[in-house]
């Protein structure tokens, strides 16, 4: 595209009535953040552009009673502007049907821009946007869990994954949450000014640890390294509920599988069994958090689903022939020890 040729990334943030206006500024802010950071070192780094763009030129009021008002609109012959690299549908605070039969053209408008290469972005109810469109029609998607029962009515022809907070369909993405938004946004500044923007993005945006968007997506195509996609769903659960205090057998039962079935299956799939697994996650989790993290062994114990320090002590000692505290001390001294 064009915009890419002149070196310079174009994002259009799409704004209507009842938005939800952190999911335009974090990730606003989170780009801008990652070009400062590319061009402080490289002055020939890609270059950001961004504007508000909304069906008509009338100012946009939010759920919170921020205005904002466009910086161009689709009012005359939208398929004469330039197609952005980049397009974000922010998320609703409301049930979003009203607000879609209000934008026909928009919807056209983005049909256009993806068959002219355009990347696209939705969060939450803002993915209603991208099915209207019917660029996902036989694509998976997500959405904001509280919306997930009436998309399914509404959408039929999309493949819905409601446990996953990230999809991606080739140049389709869709964040369930304003945190997977965050995520995907790292994910984007990875790509374009490289893995040590991204870092430092993520570093100054999010305190808590968060998981590589790698981990995280429903990728349309792929599965957990094995064809059996419902084994891959149940991996990707246990990545992201490892504080959970649900037993194997319940698991087995919320994805409709008997124990014996369910043990079966991820072992034949996986080559390990689910207890051996889940376990692997929580130590590997914990070991992110003793390095980067200032939480006692306690409270990481806890964030990883246990409620006993004792039994976290006892496993770092059966796996790593070290205590958590050792191993703090380790991994530390590594890492403060090769700078930045």
């Amino acid at each position: 595209m064009n915009a890419k040729q002149e070196n310079t990334l174009a994002v259009s943030l799409v704004i209507y009535q009842h938005v939800l206006a952190t999911s335009l500024s974090l990730p606003l802010e989170m780009l801008f953040a990652g070009e400062a950071f590319a061009r402080r070192y490289d002055k020939s780094a890609i270059k950001l552009t961004t504007q508000l763009l909304a069906q008509n030129n009338q100012e946009v009021t939010s759920r919170a009673g921020i205005r904002f008002l466009p910086d161009i609109s689709l009012d005359n012959s939208p398929d004469k502007m330039t197609v952005p690299n980049i397009i974000l549908l922010p998320s609703l605070w409301r049930n979003p049907r009203p607000v879609l039969k209000k934008h026909p053209i928009l919807i056209q408008w983005l049909k256009y821009c993806w068959q002219q290469g355009s990347t696209i972005i939705a969060v939450g109810t803002g993915v209603c946007f991208v099915a209207e469109s019917g660029l996902l029609d036989g694509h998976s998607a997500t959405t904001h869990w509280h919306y997930v029962e009436q998309f399914k009515r509404d959408y039929p022809q999309v493949e819905l994954k409601p446990d996953f907070f990230i999809t991606q369909s080739d140049r389709i993405y869709c964040a369930a949450s304003l945190n997977a938004l965050a995520d995907i946004i790292v994910h984007i500044i990875s790509q374009t000014y490289g893995r040590a923007a991204a870092q430092n993005v993520e570093r100054n945006f999010s305190h808590e640890i968060r998981k590589p968007y790698e981990e995280q997506r429903y990728l349309e195509g792929a599965v957990d390294r094995h064809a059996d996609e419902l084994v891959a769903q149940i991996q990707f659960w246990l990545r992201t509920n490892l504080n959970s205090e649900i037993s194997l057998t319940q698991l087995a039962k919320q994805f409709g599988l008997s124990q014996r079935s369910f043990s079966r299956r991820f072992k034949s799939a996986t080559g390990r069994r689910a207890t051996e697994y889940w376990q692997q996650l929580r130590i590997e989790a914990a070991k992110d958090l003793l390095a980067s993290s200032n939480l006692s062994i306690q409270e990481i114990a806890y964030h990883v689903g246990y409620q006993d320090q004792g039994h976290l002590t006892r496993l770092f000692k059966q796996k790593l022939a070290l205590t958590p505290t050792n191993y703090r001390a380790m991994v530390r001294k590594k890492l403060f020890s090769q700078g930045e």
